[in-house]
């Protein structure tokens, strides 16, 4: 599967190491529609993400709009478990 440039950057900002929290939420929902997912919307902030088959619940983070380290290191453990590797 080919990503554009855009997707192909935040994917490699989620597997920086040590953990960024300055990536904006809605560059991740972009990324995991990129990649074939679908998303939900569920209660509150809640988002249902299903990708390969796999599905995740996370929460929209506010008031601020970039995911915090913990989102981050929980995204790319998402994209583990879906046999997704970059």
């Amino acid at each position: 599967m080919a990503l554009d440039n855009r997707h192909q950057k935040i994917l490699e900002a989620i597997y920086e190491k040590p953990e960024r929290a300055n990536i904006a939420w809605k560059d991740i929902e972009a990324l995991m529609l990129a990649l074939g997912g679908e998303i939900s919307e569920g209660r509150g902030s809640r988002v249902r993400v299903t990708l390969g088959g796999v599905r995740a619940v996370f929460h929209r983070p506010h008031p601020q709009k970039q995911a915090n380290k913990a989102t981050v290191k929980s995204v790319r453990r998402f994209l583990d478990e879906t046999g997704f590797k970059p």
